[in-house]
């Protein structure tokens, strides 16, 4: 094992008696993290080295969140002490893209260039508002921008150099 681990949800609460937990998910993939079978770690965020590895017994949605019953936790009682708790997956637990697909965390951080050559800052976060993903693009002066991930607009990305070149769309940028 790695030792890597990425974060895929949250544990926020439980859901009736039964020992299953309401879980908002952090993860483009959550049909195939919250599938029957797949292997997840509850991590405490107040101290990361308490770890619990579950299997996933039977997952399903519920007012956009997943509702999601592990194996060997049969009752509340069961999962009441991880509410709260991060879901993540292991690094060798993942598998590969396809190419010109990303994990988040392999886009947050990447500096973001035009293709005039112009430094618009890193990128800090990702929405999933609708059609598209959007990249937040910290400026070092100046508001933030917003990159509509579609293929008018993302040009190049290097996750090994951590460098995405883009075409700013008209009206991106004030």
């Amino acid at each position: 094992m790695s030792g890597k681990r990425f974060n895929v949800g949250k544990a926020v609460n439980t859901h009736e008696i039964r020992g299953e937990l309401k879980i908002v998910a952090q993860t483009d993939f959550p049909e195939e993290r919250f599938a029957k079978g797949s292997k997840l770690l509850l991590v405490d965020p107040n101290e990361e080295t308490n770890v619990l590895p579950v299997t996933v017994q039977t997952a399903r949605t519920h007012k956009n969140v997943y509702i999601v019953k592990f194996q060997g936790h049969d009752n509340i009682n069961d999962v009441l002490p991880y509410k709260g708790w991060l879901l993540q997956v292991a690094d060798e637990e993942r598998k590969p893209l396809e190419e010109g697909e990303y994990y988040y965390h392999e886009i947050i951080g990447c500096s973001v260039v035009t293709d005039e050559g112009v430094e618009l800052g890193t990128v800090t976060d990702i929405l999933a508002p609708g059609a598209n993903h959007v990249w937040v693009v910290d400026r070092p002066k100046g508001k933030q921008v917003l990159l509509p991930v579609i293929d008018d607009c993302i040009l190049d990305v290097n996750v090994e150099e951590k460098r995405i070149r883009v075409h700013v769309l008209e009206g991106l940028i004030d």
